[in-house]
């Protein structure tokens, strides 16, 4: 199937090699940032979440008016709005935006610190349960005709009903995540496309194996997104050197505990432990910065768990071939961002997005000849 590529805005510009110098909501940031995703050549963007973020559904409504064609996908944390509520802020955005350009991504949190901040103080166990009740309503309050009651742990209605359906015969796509005990059930059961971080080869490969085992037992089919931080130049050398740049001025930034991540989280409780895939990923850096030849670890052993931090590093050629290698495993979605966040969408778009499109489209022209 033809590949998806997603990217990420943010409300203003900022990342691990640069201070936020600006507003933290800065609307002409937003609109040339989406819109410089659809001239690339991106299918759709993200919208992050934390607990001290800007909004992201007021985001993702900014960035589908400023933009034709470019779908969003608005990630949130469940529990904090109820499920009957969320599938009718979906499905009006869905409508009041041509339709099928809409996705909701289900984070059941990483950092209680983080969740905190919100007024969350339950254990991780809980906090997936609850997403999967909360995908079931949220599924059938998007899709069913009649008003329906729903009596689960945590969350009970009588007569749940929206009259408003999402746009379009595609619906509302269900994105999730997470790798703890409980998880890997929860998306099984409930999401359209898993999503994974930038892991080794052989790691991604195992997490699709049992991901797909569990959907196979309940009679679902579930697809893979996966999420890197591409380093690309002209030759292969100028790509590390540029890559040691960027763990150069990462590291003079957090020296002086500085940062430009606008999504940060709260930094975990001395007490808590970190998100199982985050904790997966420090695993592989402190077994070296390199793996798979270019998948380079450094800025994530550098900055700790801080999510997707993983960049394959080499020239547009180079680094399309390492992230087909992923779609070989099952991988049909990618979600890319930058260092340099508006300038390598821009850089992206020129080579390396059209590298990818071709090559996912040759793997599947060679396989439907085999």
């Amino acid at each position: 199937m033809p590949i998806e590529l997603l990217g990420m805005i943010a409300t203003t510009a900022g990342s691990e090699t640069k201070t936020v110098d600006g507003p933290v909501v800065d609307p002409g940031y937003v609109k040339e940032f989406s819109r410089a995703h659809e001239e690339a050549g991106f299918d759709r963007v993200l919208i992050g979440y934390s607990a001290s973020s800007p909004d992201g559904f007021a985001v993702a409504a900014a960035a589908l008016h400023a933009t034709e064609r470019l779908k969003v996908l608005i990630a949130h944390r469940p529990g904090f709005v109820a499920p009957t509520i969320v599938a009718r802020k979906l499905a009006t955005l869905d409508h009041l935006t041509g339709g099928g350009r809409v996705a909701i991504h289900h984070i059941s949190g990483g950092s209680e610190a983080d969740q905190r901040r919100d007024g969350d103080f339950s254990e991780k166990g809980d906090r997936y349960r609850r997403t999967g009740e909360f995908i079931d309503v949220l599924r059938r309050t998007l899709t069913e005709t009649d008003p329906f009651d729903y009596s689960g742990d945590f969350y009970r209605f009588e007569g749940a009903f929206s009259a408003v359906k999402p746009a379009t015969e595609a619906g509302i796509p269900i994105f999730f995540g997470g790798l703890s005990e409980g998880a890997v059930e929860v998306g099984a059961n409930g999401a359209d496309v898993y999503m994974l971080f930038g892991e080794p080869l052989a790691d991604v490969a195992e997490h699709i194996r049992t991901i797909r085992a569990a959907a196979a037992r309940v009679g679902r089919h579930i697809d893979f997104s996966l999420s890197t931080r591409p380093i690309i130049a002209d030759t292969e050398e100028e790509a590390w050197a540029r890559a040691d740049r960027i763990y150069a001025e990462a590291a003079e930034l957090k020296a002086r505990s500085a940062t430009g991540d606008t999504l940060a989280f709260s930094k975990p409780l001395h007490r808590e432990q970190t998100s199982l895939s985050a904790d997966l990923l420090q695993q592989h850096a402190q077994r070296g910065d390199v793996h798979d030849e270019r998948l380079w670890l450094g800025i994530t052993r550098l900055m700790g768990p801080a999510g997707n931090s993983t960049a394959p590093v080499g020239t547009p050629e180079q680094v399309a071939e390492a992230l087909l290698k992923y779609y070989d495993l099952g991988v049909t979605r990618f979600l890319i961002r930058g260092f340099d966040p508006l300038g390598d969408v821009r850089d992206w778009g020129r080579e390396l997005i059209p590298l990818l499109r071709e090559g996912a489209r040759l793997r599947d022209e060679a396989r439907a000849a085999a």
